[in-house]
Protein backbone atom coordinates (compact mmCIF):
# COMPACT_ATOMS: atom_id res chain seq x y z
CA UNK A 1 0.00 0.00 0.00
CA UNK A 2 1.89 3.12 -1.09
CA UNK A 3 1.81 5.72 1.32
CA UNK A 4 3.37 8.66 -0.33
CA UNK A 5 3.13 12.49 0.38
CA UNK A 6 0.27 11.96 2.56
CA UNK A 7 2.26 10.12 5.23
CA UNK A 8 5.15 13.20 5.09
CA UNK A 9 2.84 15.54 5.87
CA UNK A 10 0.72 13.26 8.01
CA UNK A 11 3.95 12.55 10.53
CA UNK A 12 5.46 15.80 10.07
CA UNK A 13 1.81 17.37 11.76
CA UNK A 14 1.72 15.03 14.72
CA UNK A 15 6.28 15.77 14.93
CA UNK A 16 4.98 19.51 15.18
CA UNK A 17 1.58 18.69 17.21
CA UNK A 18 3.13 16.31 19.95
CA UNK A 19 6.43 17.97 20.26
CA UNK A 20 6.62 19.16 23.99
CA UNK A 21 3.01 18.41 24.69
CA UNK A 22 1.98 19.03 28.40
CA UNK A 23 0.93 15.63 29.60
CA UNK A 24 -2.86 16.74 30.60
CA UNK A 25 -3.08 17.10 26.66
CA UNK A 26 -1.55 13.36 25.36
CA UNK A 27 -4.57 11.89 25.93
CA UNK A 28 -6.96 14.40 23.80
CA UNK A 29 -4.09 14.39 20.97
CA UNK A 30 -3.41 10.89 20.61
CA UNK A 31 -7.35 10.38 19.88
CA UNK A 32 -7.70 13.32 17.42
CA UNK A 33 -4.51 12.00 15.66
CA UNK A 34 -5.74 8.60 15.41
CA UNK A 35 -8.13 8.89 12.96
CA UNK A 36 -5.94 11.11 10.72
CA UNK A 37 -3.80 7.42 10.99
CA UNK A 38 -6.94 5.34 10.32
CA UNK A 39 -7.69 7.40 6.84
CA UNK A 40 -3.97 6.90 6.14
CA UNK A 41 -4.02 3.02 6.15
CA UNK A 42 -7.93 2.94 4.88
CA UNK A 43 -8.03 0.67 8.10
CA UNK A 44 -11.55 -0.14 9.66
CA UNK A 45 -10.37 0.15 13.24
CA UNK A 46 -7.25 1.52 15.15
CA UNK A 47 -6.17 1.15 18.91
CA UNK A 48 -3.22 2.10 21.25
CA UNK A 49 -2.22 -0.65 24.19
CA UNK A 50 -0.42 0.26 27.02
CA UNK A 51 1.28 -1.65 29.37
CA UNK A 52 -0.93 -1.82 33.44
CA UNK A 53 0.85 -1.08 36.28
CA UNK A 54 1.08 -4.87 37.80
CA UNK A 55 3.96 -5.17 34.76
CA UNK A 56 1.78 -8.67 32.82
CA UNK A 57 -1.70 -6.29 32.06
CA UNK A 58 -1.90 -4.51 28.73
CA UNK A 59 -4.84 -2.47 28.26
CA UNK A 60 -6.42 -0.91 25.11
CA UNK A 61 -6.48 3.02 26.35
CA UNK A 62 -7.42 4.90 23.17
CA UNK A 63 -9.69 2.97 20.12
CA UNK A 64 -11.23 4.49 16.86
CA UNK A 65 -13.55 2.63 14.24
CA UNK A 66 -14.19 3.44 10.68
CA UNK A 67 -18.07 4.94 10.19
CA UNK A 68 -20.36 2.26 8.68
CA UNK A 69 -17.90 -0.48 9.80
CA UNK A 70 -20.26 -3.40 10.83
CA UNK A 71 -20.63 -4.17 14.58
CA UNK A 72 -18.27 -1.57 16.11
CA UNK A 73 -17.83 -1.59 19.93
CA UNK A 74 -15.63 0.51 21.98
CA UNK A 75 -12.83 -1.36 22.62
CA UNK A 76 -11.28 -0.02 25.49
CA UNK A 77 -10.58 -2.52 28.35
CA UNK A 78 -7.57 -4.69 29.84
CA UNK A 79 -6.37 -7.88 27.93
CA UNK A 80 -4.90 -10.42 30.15
CA UNK A 81 -1.78 -11.90 30.64
CA UNK A 82 -2.75 -15.38 29.90
CA UNK A 83 -3.10 -14.59 26.25
CA UNK A 84 -0.95 -15.49 23.35
CA UNK A 85 -1.19 -11.93 22.17
CA UNK A 86 0.23 -9.78 24.99
CA UNK A 87 3.40 -11.51 26.01
CA UNK A 88 4.60 -11.34 22.46
CA UNK A 89 3.87 -7.42 22.74
CA UNK A 90 5.80 -6.92 25.56
CA UNK A 91 8.47 -8.96 23.89
CA UNK A 92 8.92 -6.50 21.32
CA UNK A 93 7.35 -8.93 18.21
CA UNK A 94 5.35 -7.35 15.92
CA UNK A 95 2.06 -8.82 15.12
CA UNK A 96 0.82 -9.37 11.55
CA UNK A 97 -2.46 -11.52 11.12
CA UNK A 98 -3.27 -11.59 7.49
CA UNK A 99 -6.47 -13.99 7.65
CA UNK A 100 -8.48 -14.04 10.83
CA UNK A 101 -9.34 -15.80 12.62
CA UNK A 102 -8.41 -19.06 10.85
CA UNK A 103 -4.70 -17.34 10.09
CA UNK A 104 -4.74 -17.13 14.71
CA UNK A 105 -2.60 -19.74 15.99
CA UNK A 106 -4.30 -22.91 17.04
CA UNK A 107 -3.70 -22.70 20.75
CA UNK A 108 -4.94 -18.68 21.01
CA UNK A 109 -8.03 -19.66 21.57
CA UNK A 110 -9.28 -16.05 23.22
CA UNK A 111 -7.33 -14.87 20.37
CA UNK A 112 -9.48 -16.30 17.92
CA UNK A 113 -12.84 -15.40 19.93
CA UNK A 114 -12.22 -12.09 19.88
CA UNK A 115 -11.74 -11.83 16.58
CA UNK A 116 -14.78 -13.88 15.53
CA UNK A 117 -16.50 -11.62 18.12
CA UNK A 118 -15.18 -8.06 16.76
CA UNK A 119 -15.51 -8.82 13.28
CA UNK A 120 -11.37 -9.05 12.35
CA UNK A 121 -10.29 -10.14 8.97
CA UNK A 122 -6.87 -8.92 9.36
CA UNK A 123 -4.75 -7.11 12.31
CA UNK A 124 -1.46 -5.63 12.58
CA UNK A 125 0.47 -5.07 15.95
CA UNK A 126 3.64 -2.75 16.86
CA UNK A 127 5.04 -2.47 19.30
CA UNK A 128 6.98 0.31 20.30
CA UNK A 129 9.85 1.17 23.19
CA UNK A 130 11.83 4.01 24.75
CA UNK A 131 15.74 3.22 25.68
CA UNK A 132 14.72 -0.12 25.68
CA UNK A 133 11.50 -0.14 27.76
CA UNK A 134 8.08 -1.39 26.09
CA UNK A 135 6.40 1.64 26.46
CA UNK A 136 3.02 1.07 23.83
CA UNK A 137 1.66 -0.91 20.79
CA UNK A 138 -0.15 0.48 18.01
CA UNK A 139 -2.44 -1.77 16.13
CA UNK A 140 -5.19 -1.45 13.39
CA UNK A 141 -7.19 -4.25 11.89
CA UNK A 142 -9.76 -4.53 8.95
CA UNK A 143 -13.20 -6.47 9.23
CA UNK A 144 -14.57 -6.09 5.64
CA UNK A 145 -11.46 -7.92 3.74
CA UNK A 146 -7.99 -9.64 4.44
CA UNK A 147 -4.77 -7.58 3.75
CA UNK A 148 -1.43 -8.35 3.65
CA UNK A 149 0.62 -6.08 5.37
CA UNK A 150 3.44 -4.75 3.49
CA UNK A 151 6.98 -3.54 5.09
CA UNK A 152 6.02 0.21 4.23
CA UNK A 153 2.88 -0.21 6.06
CA UNK A 154 4.63 -1.60 9.59
CA UNK A 155 7.01 1.00 9.32
CA UNK A 156 4.62 3.72 8.99
CA UNK A 157 2.78 2.32 11.75
CA UNK A 158 6.14 2.36 13.57
CA UNK A 159 7.16 5.77 13.06
CA UNK A 160 3.84 7.42 13.36
CA UNK A 161 3.16 5.15 16.76
CA UNK A 162 6.82 6.37 17.75
CA UNK A 163 5.38 9.80 18.42
CA UNK A 164 3.19 8.23 20.94
CA UNK A 165 5.70 6.58 22.83
CA UNK A 166 7.72 9.65 23.07
CA UNK A 167 4.47 11.56 24.30
CA UNK A 168 3.59 9.00 26.75
CA UNK A 169 7.60 8.42 28.10
CA UNK A 170 7.49 12.23 28.43
CA UNK A 171 3.51 12.35 30.05
CA UNK A 172 4.18 9.60 32.70
CA UNK A 173 7.58 11.15 34.03
CA UNK A 174 5.92 14.51 33.96
CA UNK A 175 3.00 12.65 36.14
CA UNK A 176 5.92 11.09 38.26
CA UNK A 177 7.31 14.16 38.89
CA UNK A 178 3.91 15.88 39.95
CA UNK A 179 3.62 13.36 42.28
CA UNK A 180 7.13 13.61 43.54
CA UNK A 181 6.13 17.42 44.14
CA UNK A 182 2.87 17.02 45.45
CA UNK A 183 4.34 14.31 48.28
CA UNK A 184 7.02 16.92 48.89
CA UNK A 185 4.52 19.48 49.23
CA UNK A 186 2.31 17.23 51.75
CA UNK A 187 5.22 16.32 53.51
CA UNK A 188 6.33 20.06 53.93
CA UNK A 189 2.96 20.91 55.25
CA UNK A 190 2.50 17.88 57.77
CA UNK A 191 6.31 19.29 59.06
CA UNK A 192 5.26 22.96 59.07
CA UNK A 193 1.64 21.62 61.29
CA UNK A 194 4.17 19.85 63.17
CA UNK A 195 6.36 22.73 63.72
CA UNK A 196 3.54 25.01 64.91
CA UNK A 197 3.04 22.15 67.49
CA UNK A 198 6.45 21.99 68.46
CA UNK A 199 6.72 25.64 68.96
CA UNK A 200 3.38 25.48 71.22
CA UNK A 201 4.54 22.87 73.64
CA UNK A 202 8.26 24.15 73.56
CA UNK A 203 7.44 27.96 74.07
CA UNK A 204 7.02 29.06 77.75
CA UNK A 205 3.34 30.06 76.42
CA UNK A 206 2.65 28.50 79.75
CA UNK A 207 0.65 31.52 82.14
CA UNK A 208 3.79 30.78 84.17
CA UNK A 209 6.10 32.90 81.57
CA UNK A 210 3.85 35.68 82.18
CA UNK A 211 6.57 37.61 84.95
CA UNK A 212 4.88 39.87 87.71
CA UNK A 213 2.33 40.26 90.73
CA UNK A 214 1.00 43.29 89.26
CA UNK A 215 -2.80 44.02 90.01
CA UNK A 216 -2.96 44.64 86.18
CA UNK A 217 -1.71 41.31 84.71
CA UNK A 218 -3.40 39.38 87.75
CA UNK A 219 -6.57 40.82 86.04
CA UNK A 220 -5.41 40.30 82.55
CA UNK A 221 -4.16 36.38 83.43
CA UNK A 222 -7.91 35.95 85.23
CA UNK A 223 -9.77 37.23 82.11
CA UNK A 224 -7.08 34.62 79.71
CA UNK A 225 -8.45 31.72 82.11
CA UNK A 226 -12.14 32.06 82.19
CA UNK A 227 -11.66 32.34 78.44
CA UNK A 228 -9.37 29.88 77.60
CA UNK A 229 -11.95 26.76 78.32
CA UNK A 230 -14.25 28.19 76.11
CA UNK A 231 -14.23 28.74 71.98
CA UNK A 232 -14.92 32.00 72.04
CA UNK A 233 -12.77 34.39 70.12
CA UNK A 234 -10.56 36.76 71.67
CA UNK A 235 -9.41 39.75 71.03
CA UNK A 236 -6.50 41.09 72.50
CA UNK A 237 -5.80 44.79 72.68
CA UNK A 238 -2.60 47.19 73.85
CA UNK A 239 0.64 48.61 72.87
CA UNK A 240 3.22 47.18 70.94
CA UNK A 241 5.79 44.71 73.12
CA UNK A 242 3.19 44.17 76.04
CA UNK A 243 2.91 41.00 75.42
CA UNK A 244 -0.12 39.83 73.68
CA UNK A 245 1.37 36.77 71.90
CA UNK A 246 2.29 34.87 75.34
CA UNK A 247 -1.90 35.31 76.00
CA UNK A 248 -2.38 33.93 72.72
CA UNK A 249 -0.25 31.17 73.40
CA UNK A 250 -1.29 30.91 77.13
CA UNK A 251 -5.10 30.80 76.43
CA UNK A 252 -4.81 27.93 73.63
CA UNK A 253 -2.01 25.69 76.16
CA UNK A 254 -5.12 26.28 78.68
CA UNK A 255 -8.01 25.20 76.19
CA UNK A 256 -9.62 22.07 74.88
CA UNK A 257 -7.25 22.50 71.78
CA UNK A 258 -3.64 22.45 73.56
CA UNK A 259 -2.90 18.99 71.74
CA UNK A 260 -3.46 20.65 67.65
CA UNK A 261 -1.40 23.43 66.45
CA UNK A 262 -1.09 26.89 67.47
CA UNK A 263 -0.47 28.75 64.12
CA UNK A 264 0.51 32.45 64.29
CA UNK A 265 0.19 35.02 61.38
CA UNK A 266 1.60 38.42 61.65
CA UNK A 267 -0.86 40.33 59.03
CA UNK A 268 1.30 43.18 59.23
CA UNK A 269 4.66 41.30 58.05
CA UNK A 270 3.12 39.84 55.14
CA UNK A 271 2.54 41.38 51.40
CA UNK A 272 -0.77 42.45 50.40
CA UNK A 273 -0.44 40.46 47.89
CA UNK A 274 0.22 37.58 49.50
CA UNK A 275 -2.03 37.98 52.74
CA UNK A 276 -5.14 36.13 50.89
CA UNK A 277 -2.96 33.29 49.97
CA UNK A 278 -1.44 33.33 53.71
CA UNK A 279 -4.81 32.80 55.26
CA UNK A 280 -6.65 31.02 52.81
CA UNK A 281 -3.84 28.82 50.68
CA UNK A 282 -3.83 28.52 46.85
CA UNK A 283 -4.15 26.02 44.01
CA UNK A 284 -1.82 25.46 41.39
CA UNK A 285 -2.07 28.09 38.89
CA UNK A 286 -4.06 30.98 40.59
CA UNK A 287 -1.41 33.19 40.17
CA UNK A 288 2.32 33.67 38.75
CA UNK A 289 4.78 31.12 40.37
CA UNK A 290 2.13 28.97 41.79
CA UNK A 291 3.44 25.94 40.78
CA UNK A 292 1.72 24.08 43.21
CA UNK A 293 -1.42 24.04 45.29
CA UNK A 294 -0.81 25.35 48.95
CA UNK A 295 -2.79 24.98 52.18
CA UNK A 296 -3.17 28.04 53.91
CA UNK A 297 -2.78 29.02 57.56
CA UNK A 298 -6.35 28.18 58.30
CA UNK A 299 -6.34 24.77 57.30
CA UNK A 300 -3.22 24.29 59.35
CA UNK A 301 -5.01 25.63 62.73
CA UNK A 302 -7.71 22.70 61.87
CA UNK A 303 -8.48 21.59 65.32
CA UNK A 304 -6.45 24.08 66.68
CA UNK A 305 -5.97 27.94 67.24
CA UNK A 306 -5.57 30.43 64.50
CA UNK A 307 -3.52 33.53 66.12
CA UNK A 308 -4.38 36.67 63.88
CA UNK A 309 -1.70 39.01 65.00
CA UNK A 310 -2.02 43.08 63.82
CA UNK A 311 -5.46 41.79 62.34
CA UNK A 312 -6.06 45.88 62.12
CA UNK A 313 -3.47 45.56 59.81
CA UNK A 314 -5.61 43.40 57.16
CA UNK A 315 -6.87 44.65 53.68
CA UNK A 316 -11.06 45.33 53.44
CA UNK A 317 -10.91 42.60 50.65
CA UNK A 318 -9.42 39.84 53.13
CA UNK A 319 -11.74 41.40 55.97
CA UNK A 320 -14.82 40.47 54.26
CA UNK A 321 -13.66 36.77 53.00
CA UNK A 322 -12.28 36.55 56.88
CA UNK A 323 -15.85 37.81 58.89
CA UNK A 324 -17.30 34.11 56.22
CA UNK A 325 -15.25 32.03 57.64
CA UNK A 326 -15.94 33.31 61.46
CA UNK A 327 -19.44 32.95 60.78
CA UNK A 328 -19.71 30.00 58.29
CA UNK A 329 -16.62 27.81 58.97
CA UNK A 330 -16.06 28.17 55.11
CA UNK A 331 -14.10 29.18 52.52
CA UNK A 332 -12.06 28.60 48.73
CA UNK A 333 -8.21 28.56 47.98
CA UNK A 334 -7.45 31.09 46.01
CA UNK A 335 -7.55 29.99 42.32
CA UNK A 336 -10.00 27.51 43.66
CA UNK A 337 -13.63 26.05 43.43
CA UNK A 338 -14.21 23.81 46.24
CA UNK A 339 -15.49 25.10 49.37
CA UNK A 340 -13.36 23.87 51.87
CA UNK A 341 -15.11 23.57 56.47
CA UNK A 342 -12.35 24.48 58.83
CA UNK A 343 -12.86 24.30 62.66
CA UNK A 344 -10.05 27.01 64.29
CA UNK A 345 -10.63 29.02 67.17
CA UNK A 346 -9.65 32.57 66.40
CA UNK A 347 -7.54 34.83 68.57
CA UNK A 348 -6.35 38.19 67.52
CA UNK A 349 -4.22 41.18 68.31
CA UNK A 350 -3.36 44.73 67.75
CA UNK A 351 -2.48 47.70 68.46
CA UNK A 352 -4.28 50.11 66.20
CA UNK A 353 -7.60 51.86 67.09
CA UNK A 354 -10.11 49.99 65.70
CA UNK A 355 -12.74 52.59 66.64
CA UNK A 356 -11.31 55.01 64.80
CA UNK A 357 -10.07 52.88 61.81
CA UNK A 358 -14.39 51.51 61.55
CA UNK A 359 -15.24 55.20 62.10
CA UNK A 360 -13.01 55.37 58.86
CA UNK A 361 -14.26 52.77 57.20
CA UNK A 362 -11.16 50.74 57.49
CA UNK A 363 -12.03 48.03 59.44
CA UNK A 364 -15.43 46.26 59.47
CA UNK A 365 -17.64 46.58 62.36
CA UNK A 366 -19.13 43.56 61.69
CA UNK A 367 -15.66 41.30 61.82
CA UNK A 368 -14.95 43.63 64.83
CA UNK A 369 -17.84 41.96 66.51
CA UNK A 370 -17.01 39.13 65.58
CA UNK A 371 -13.32 39.15 66.85
CA UNK A 372 -14.33 40.47 69.98
CA UNK A 373 -16.50 38.12 72.07
CA UNK A 374 -14.33 38.65 74.85
CA UNK A 375 -11.41 41.53 74.25
CA UNK A 376 -8.40 41.54 77.03
CA UNK A 377 -6.94 44.81 77.29
CA UNK A 378 -3.04 44.55 77.93
CA UNK A 379 -1.50 47.05 80.19
CA UNK A 380 1.65 48.77 79.15
CA UNK A 381 4.38 48.32 81.16
CA UNK A 382 4.23 52.01 82.72
CA UNK A 383 1.54 50.76 84.16
CA UNK A 384 2.92 47.81 86.31
CA UNK A 385 5.96 49.56 87.24
CA UNK A 386 6.44 46.71 90.43
CA UNK A 387 6.75 43.84 87.80
CA UNK A 388 9.82 45.29 86.42
CA UNK A 389 12.30 43.97 89.15
CA UNK A 390 11.41 40.34 88.34
CA UNK A 391 10.62 41.09 84.69
CA UNK A 392 14.62 42.54 84.83
CA UNK A 393 15.82 39.20 86.95
CA UNK A 394 13.68 36.80 84.72
CA UNK A 395 15.48 38.20 81.50
CA UNK A 396 19.33 38.00 83.21
CA UNK A 397 18.48 34.30 84.06
CA UNK A 398 17.54 33.31 80.77
CA UNK A 399 19.83 35.32 78.71
CA UNK A 400 22.80 35.41 80.55
CA UNK A 401 23.90 32.09 79.93
CA UNK A 402 23.76 31.85 76.02
CA UNK A 403 25.71 35.32 76.12
CA UNK A 404 28.67 33.89 78.65
CA UNK A 405 27.14 36.47 81.39
CA UNK A 406 26.76 35.46 84.83
CA UNK A 407 25.08 38.33 86.57
CA UNK A 408 24.62 38.23 90.42
CA UNK A 409 23.85 42.37 91.45
CA UNK A 410 22.18 44.91 89.93
CA UNK A 411 22.46 47.86 91.33
CA UNK A 412 19.93 49.71 93.28
CA UNK A 413 19.93 53.25 91.05
CA UNK A 414 19.87 50.63 88.05
CA UNK A 415 16.87 49.16 89.17
CA UNK A 416 15.38 52.05 89.97
CA UNK A 417 16.26 53.75 86.74
CA UNK A 418 14.84 50.80 84.92
CA UNK A 419 11.37 50.84 86.90
CA UNK A 420 10.65 54.73 86.69
CA UNK A 421 11.82 54.58 83.09
CA UNK A 422 8.19 55.24 80.76
CA UNK A 423 8.98 52.04 78.27
CA UNK A 424 7.09 52.99 75.26
CA UNK A 425 8.41 49.91 73.46
CA UNK A 426 7.56 48.11 76.79
CA UNK A 427 8.21 44.58 77.54
CA UNK A 428 10.30 44.52 73.98
CA UNK A 429 12.21 47.50 74.43
CA UNK A 430 12.65 46.42 77.98
CA UNK A 431 14.30 42.69 76.40
CA UNK A 432 16.85 45.36 73.87
CA UNK A 433 18.01 46.97 76.66
CA UNK A 434 18.93 44.51 78.62
CA UNK A 435 20.22 42.60 76.04
CA UNK A 436 23.02 45.46 75.32
CA UNK A 437 23.62 45.63 79.20
CA UNK A 438 24.36 41.90 79.15
CA UNK A 439 26.57 42.52 76.70
CA UNK A 440 28.26 45.31 78.04
CA UNK A 441 28.41 43.64 81.85
CA UNK A 442 31.54 41.56 81.33
CA UNK A 443 31.74 40.75 85.22
CA UNK A 444 28.95 40.08 87.51
CA UNK A 445 27.19 43.28 88.34
CA UNK A 446 24.67 44.74 85.78
CA UNK A 447 25.80 47.72 83.84
CA UNK A 448 22.96 49.58 82.39
CA UNK A 449 23.20 52.18 78.99
CA UNK A 450 23.72 55.32 80.52
CA UNK A 451 20.93 56.45 78.48
CA UNK A 452 17.89 55.02 80.73
CA UNK A 453 20.12 57.17 83.80
CA UNK A 454 19.49 60.37 81.66
CA UNK A 455 16.07 59.25 81.21
CA UNK A 456 15.86 59.08 84.49
CA UNK A 457 17.20 62.22 85.52
CA UNK A 458 14.99 63.81 83.09
CA UNK A 459 11.99 62.09 84.70
CA UNK A 460 13.46 63.92 88.16
CA UNK A 461 13.69 67.06 86.95
CA UNK A 462 9.54 66.96 86.10
CA UNK A 463 9.00 65.97 82.96
CA UNK A 464 6.15 64.94 81.78
CA UNK A 465 5.87 61.53 79.56
CA UNK A 466 5.40 62.85 76.73
CA UNK A 467 8.28 64.45 76.81
CA UNK A 468 10.40 62.32 78.31
CA UNK A 469 9.97 59.45 75.59
CA UNK A 470 10.69 62.00 73.13
CA UNK A 471 13.87 62.40 75.04
CA UNK A 472 14.85 58.90 75.07
CA UNK A 473 13.86 58.56 71.32
CA UNK A 474 16.15 61.52 70.13
CA UNK A 475 18.77 60.05 72.35
CA UNK A 476 18.61 56.46 70.52
CA UNK A 477 18.29 58.00 67.53
CA UNK A 478 21.26 60.17 67.50
CA UNK A 479 22.97 56.69 69.25
CA UNK A 480 21.91 54.95 66.13
CA UNK A 481 22.88 58.15 63.39
CA UNK A 482 18.79 58.58 62.60
CA UNK A 483 18.41 54.97 61.35
CA UNK A 484 15.07 53.54 61.69
CA UNK A 485 16.18 50.78 59.26
CA UNK A 486 18.53 48.28 58.51
CA UNK A 487 21.25 47.01 60.92
CA UNK A 488 21.65 48.53 63.87
CA UNK A 489 18.57 50.62 63.71
CA UNK A 490 16.68 52.93 66.45
CA UNK A 491 13.42 50.76 65.72
CA UNK A 492 15.17 47.36 66.70
CA UNK A 493 16.77 49.07 69.67
CA UNK A 494 13.54 50.48 70.59
CA UNK A 495 12.10 47.64 70.05
CA UNK A 496 9.27 48.86 67.85
CA UNK A 497 8.35 48.13 64.33
CA UNK A 498 10.06 50.79 61.92
CA UNK A 499 6.15 52.40 60.67
CA UNK A 500 5.43 52.73 64.62
CA UNK A 501 9.02 54.60 65.32
CA UNK A 502 7.87 56.98 62.52
CA UNK A 503 4.42 57.07 64.24
CA UNK A 504 6.01 57.93 66.85
CA UNK A 505 8.22 60.87 65.60
CA UNK A 506 5.47 62.84 63.89
CA UNK A 507 3.33 62.63 67.34
CA UNK A 508 6.37 63.93 69.11
CA UNK A 509 7.15 66.46 66.38
CA UNK A 510 10.54 64.85 65.73
CA UNK A 511 12.96 65.67 62.80
CA UNK A 512 15.88 64.80 62.48
CA UNK A 513 18.25 67.69 62.83
CA UNK A 514 18.49 70.15 59.03
CA UNK A 515 15.24 68.72 57.62
CA UNK A 516 11.82 70.32 58.35
CA UNK A 517 9.35 68.63 60.20
CA UNK A 518 7.22 67.58 62.12
CA UNK A 519 6.21 64.72 59.18
CA UNK A 520 7.14 61.40 58.76
CA UNK A 521 8.15 61.84 55.56
CA UNK A 522 10.99 64.37 56.86
CA UNK A 523 12.31 60.55 57.67
CA UNK A 524 12.65 59.25 54.33
CA UNK A 525 16.61 59.93 54.64
CA UNK A 526 16.94 58.17 57.23
CA UNK A 527 14.75 55.08 56.17
CA UNK A 528 17.02 55.14 53.08
CA UNK A 529 20.12 54.62 55.11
Amino acid sequence: MPLGSDFVRLLTDLSTRFAGLPAERVDSEIDRALDGILDLLDSDRISLMEPQADGVTIAITHSRTRAGSPDAPSLIGEIGPASWYTPRLRAGETLCLQRAPDGVPADAHAEQAFALRHAFRSHLAVPLSIAGDWTCALTTATSNDHRRWSDESVQAMRALGQIFAHALHRARLERKLQESLEELRRLEDRLRAEKYLREEIDVEACFEALVGHSPALRHVLEQAAQVAETSASVLLLGETGTGKDLIARAIHSRSPRHEHAFVRVNCAAIPLSLVESELFGHEKGAFTGATFSKPGRFELAHGGTLFLDEVGDLPGEVQAKLLRVLQDGEFERLGGVQTRKVDARIIAATNRDLARAMAENRFREDLFYRLSAFPIEMPPLRDRPEDIPLLVWDFVHRRGPALGRRIERIPEAAMSSLSRYPWPGNVRELGNVLERALILSKGPELRIDEAFAGAARVKAAGLGLAEMEREHIVRVLERCHWKINGRGNAAEVLGLHPNTLRARLTKLLIARPGVRAPDASAFGVARAV
